[in-house]
């Protein structure tokens, strides 16, 4: 099955995915997660994609980010990916490819999904098992929100301004939605969504997508379609004779 052209509008967030090949890991050491993170803010900057939550993973990247014109997300991937590629083989002293294919991108309202999706990514490391607590995770986001930390490229979301009128009253509610955490529904749908590229949001705003799209925004209902039955032809008296 061809795959879907890629669908990222400008102003419209997107949860995004990067693996490596094979899911083999593509960080190593601390100097590996900070020279990605040095690239992801040099091409977020030069392709205009405000960046709202990342998390670094031994063998993926995860990113909440609104691309500001249509080819935003993918010059920023494309330039990072590249970019720390060829880093990552020098270091490594390896060649061939690093990223499995080209990476995921699922849009979403971000009126109900913008929180949800920044604690989804935030807390990959926490759920893997890999950190205790989330203030332990030095590779994601979650220390500038919950105000341990600032990041000099995070660009803070409105849903994320909305938490308080103040940076502390902000940061203490993010830190108390951290500790709730997402009902496993919502993790199962953000997951979906993440690995799918499908996007996410309601009827309405799936309506939307649609007419400003130029490929399908939902997946075609599974099985093959109903078939329309024909009304059996009526022989009145008339015609018997």
């Amino acid at each position: 099955m061809a795959r879907l052209p890629r669908f990222s509008p400008a102003g419209l967030p997107a949860l995004v995915l990067q693996r490596g090949n094979n899911r083999q890991d593509v960080f190593l050491g601390p100097d590996d997660y900070l020279h990605y993170l040095d690239c992801l803010r040099m091409a977020a900057r030069e392709h205009d994609l405000a960046v709202h939550a990342y998390a670094l993973r031994p063998n993926h990247v995860h990113l909440v980010a609104t691309p500001k014109g249509p080819d935003s997300l993918s010059l920023t991937m494309q330039a990072v990916g590249r970019r720390y590629a060829r880093y990552f083989n020098r270091v490594a002293n390896r060649t061939g490819t690093l990223w499995e294919g080209r990476f995921r991108s699922a849009v979403f309202e971000p009126a109900p999904w913008m929180l949800p999706a920044m604690l989804y990514v935030e807390g990959n490391a926490l759920r893997a098992g890999e950190v205790s607590t989330p203030e332990a995770d030095r590779w994601s986001s979650y220390r500038h929100h919950a105000g341990i930390e600032a990041s000099p490229f995070v660009s803070d979301h409105s849903a994320y301004w909305e938490l308080g009128n103040t940076p502390f009253e902000r940061q203490s509610n993010y830190r108390m939605l951290t500790a709730e955490g997402l009902s496993g529904r919502t993790l199962q749908t953000l997951r979906s969504h993440a690995h799918s590229g499908w996007p996410l949001g309601d009827e309405a705003f799936l309506a939307q997508l649609e007419r400003g799209a130029t490929r399908r925004v939902q997946p075609l209902p599974k099985g093959r379609p109903k078939k329309v039955q024909t009304p059996s032809r009526q022989v009145t008296p008339a015609a018997q004779k």
